[in-house]
């Protein structure tokens, strides 16, 4: 007999579901923001969905959203406001902000900033360094903390963990998978005399294969010494990908839209400084790497690595212009445009989107549509046709680099536990969201 709270308030109705058991033509009936049931329920109030497909909430689980200390390039209203008009419903912050995110302190000021000025629901990463790395274990268990991230090369702002000693203590404080970015410092301070000036194709002639792939090695060697979970951000390289599958029992990684859409070749000549991040992006044949590796299912989730600089900061002369680009938006269309050219299935990539984040980070009610989990839904339009136009951006920066890309593939609505935080491009009334939860947090 069904209790009364399983019956739904209201129904996504008629469109194609994505389920653990494949996509299915059923109702999804929500109640509280929850997932109560997945059937049919007539006389229910429904949101027609006829021929869209209802993908389980999209988790970008690497932004830059600046705030605090930078927010002249974006703050966390706007990020989250991008992040909703691109389908994303969940999004993991990173700490390289002014100051750093790395004492309990500044974690408690993130969320107070968050609560309900971000559009989505949020996790905040905290910095590790050499002064908090033995508080590591306290700080990844407060509620609303994704875990411990790990400069190992020097980006944006100055969190950076270079030597092997310091990296050895921040693995042994605590027990959460603990995000990396690889790059080896030491490599890439010998060959600041590569960099060109005024050519941005010289940044991963700079940093270069080597780099990414000293680090990763390194972190792998450390990882499993102290028998810590690791998870290697925005991969570049083939080789990396190779050496990764022969450690799945302590790492998991992740791939960009960025590196998986433009190639050196083009993409400096074409527009520059705008394709200048770290780790660089690589040549076609790296690129063409990555999508083997991809489809072999090393790669784990697809995360944006949304890092804004403005547009007076990019005009700066290569190497004075900053590393990073705003993708927190464009995450899903780039990748849906993907599918719709057959790189990868919608079964893939839902799976790197959501069920994979939940997995590899230990997310509690969200990756799945299923009974019980959060009301989180991403509905798209498989067939549509839809151009990136600066128009549509969010971002404070107001620019990408896919600005006049065609893509197939639309973000209708977007659903964050239950209230329609977007459809057809205009956004709710308010934000309504909330902290992330996790399994080992307090």
């Amino acid at each position: 007999m069904k209790d009364t709270h399983d019956t739904p308030e209201w129904v996504l109705a008629n469109g194609t579901v994505h389920t653990p058991a494949g996509p299915l033509n059923i109702d999804v009936g929500v109640r509280e923001g929850k997932i109560v049931q997945l059937g049919s329920f007539p006389g229910v109030r429904q949101v027609d969905c006829t021929g869209l497909d209802i993908l389980p909430g999209v988790i970008d689980s690497q932004v830059h959203f600046r705030e605090p200390g930078l927010e002249h390039k974006e703050d966390l209203e706007s990020g989250s406001r991008a992040a909703v008009l691109g389908g994303v419903t969940a999004v993991f912050e990173m700490p390289n902000t002014n100051p750093n995110t790395d004492t309990a302190e500044r974690i408690a000021d993130k969320l107070r900033r968050a609560h309900h000025r971000m559009w989505c629901d949020h996790a905040f990463y905290v910095g590790a360094t050499a002064g908090n790395a033995e508080h590591l274990a306290e700080l990844e268990r407060i509620p609303g903390t994704a875990g411990v991230k790990i400069f190992m090369g020097s980006s944006t702002g100055n969190l950076l963990v270079a030597e092997d000693a310091t990296l050895a203590r921040v693995l042994e404080s605590g027990a959460r998978r603990v995000a990396i970015h690889a790059e080896d410092e030491e490599r890439m301070n010998e060959r600041k005399n590569l960099r060109v000036t005024g050519d941005p194709a010289s940044h991963p002639v700079w940093r270069d294969d080597e780099s990414a792939m000293l680090a990763t090695a390194r972190i792998l060697r450390l990882a499993r010494q102290a028998r810590r979970p690791i998870h290697i951000l925005h991969v570049t390289t083939p080789s990396e990908l190779a050496v990764i599958s022969q450690h799945r029992d302590i790492a998991t990684c992740e791939l960009t839209p960025q590196h998986l859409t433009l190639a050196a070749e083009e993409a400096y000549p074409a527009i520059g400084t705008h394709a200048q991040m770290n780790p660089p992006v690589r040549s076609a044949a790296h690129r063409d790497g990555l999508w083997y590796w991809l489809q072999q299912g090393v790669a784990d989730v697809i995360g944006s690595d949304h890092a804004p600089h403005t547009l007076e900061e990019k005009a700066r002369t290569y190497p004075d212009s900053p590393a990073g680009m705003p993708g927190v938006q464009t995450l899903l269309p780039l990748m849906l445009d993907h599918v719709a050219h057959g790189r990868m299935t919608l079964e893939r990539l839902i799976d790197m989107t959501s069920a994979g984040v939940q997995r590899v980070f230990g997310l509690v009610g969200k990756g799945r549509i299923a009974a019980g989990y959060d009301a989180d839904f991403t509905i798209v339009d498989c067939k549509g046709s839809f151009e990136i136009t600066e128009d549509w951006l969010a971002s404070r920066c107001g620019w990408s680099p896919f600005t006049g890309k065609q893509l197939q593939g639309r973000v209708v609505g977007t659903i964050v536990r239950g209230q329609q935080a977007m459809w057809n491009g205009q956004l709710a009334d308010k934000a309504h969201g909330e902290p992330l939860r996790f399994a080992g947090a307090l």
